[in-house]
Formats: structure tokens, sequence, C-alpha cells
């Protein structure tokens, strides 16, 4: 990367990205499901995703230099996201409900964009009304 800023605002992108696929493929108003909501109903397979997904945030957030408090917000969100995968039924209804990407994601973007700004041609949106959208 050229610059801090570039590499900081291409973490945003990716995140925004992990952050649809995770818990907005579908969108129902202010709510919305994605793999993460799918695949906590299959064993092993949810709680895969839901470390893997998890891990590229926190990969993207590492190299994007987030401060250490947004690091561990973003732990936190994903560790119980990851961590309820592991109950049956009632763990599995939760993650589906639980948006732990979206959250850690958009963490990820705040911190990038209080120190970078926001990324050229990223749009607006609800999230930062604390609504995850389908954009």
């Amino acid at each position: 990367m050229d610059t801090d800023r570039e590499r900081a605002h291409l973490a945003w992108r990716r995140a925004e990205r992990i952050k649809q696929l995770s818990d907005r493929v579908l969108g129902f108003g202010p709510w919305g499901i994605g793999l993460d909501g799918v695949l906590a109903w299959v064993p092993v397979a949810g709680t895969l995703y839901s470390l893997g997904a998890g891990g590229l945030l926190i990969y993207e957030a590492a190299q994007a230099s987030a401060s250490r408090n947004t690091l561990l917000r973003m732990a936190a969100y994903l560790g119980l996201d990851s961590l309820s995968d592991t109950i049956p039924i009632v763990g599995w209804a939760f993650d589906t409900l639980f948006t732990g990407h979206a959250f850690a994601a958009r963490a990820l973007q705040k911190d990038i964009e209080k120190r970078h700004g926001r990324p050229l041609n990223a749009r607006p949106d609800d999230a930062d009304l604390g609504v995850v959208t389908g954009r």
C-alpha cells in the first residue's frame, strides 16, 4: 500500500463486505440475515464460518492499525458471536439474531473514519444510526 490511509480505506471496504455477507444478505426493514445466521443452524459449519469471518475482521483491523480499544471491542463482539454457535438451539437462535460481525465491522469502520475519514465512494448508510443496512 502506498499510504496508511489507503490501507485503512481498503480495510474499511473489506469490513463492509464481511458485514454484508455475514449479517445482511437478505434484509427485512432494519433486520437482516446473512451466512452467519443461516450457518449457525449447521453444527460445526456455523462455528467455522464465524471464526473465519471474525479472524478476517481482526486481521483487517490490525492492518489498518486500529486502536487497542477498537480491537478489544471487536474481539468481544466476535467472541460472543462465535461462542453462541457452540450452544445447540438457544445459542443458534441467538446467533441468528445477534449481528456480531456487523457490530465488529462497524467498530472498525468508525475507528478508520475517525483517523482517516470515510473512503471515497462509500455511501452513508443507516449503520451510522446503529442499524445495519443492505447496501
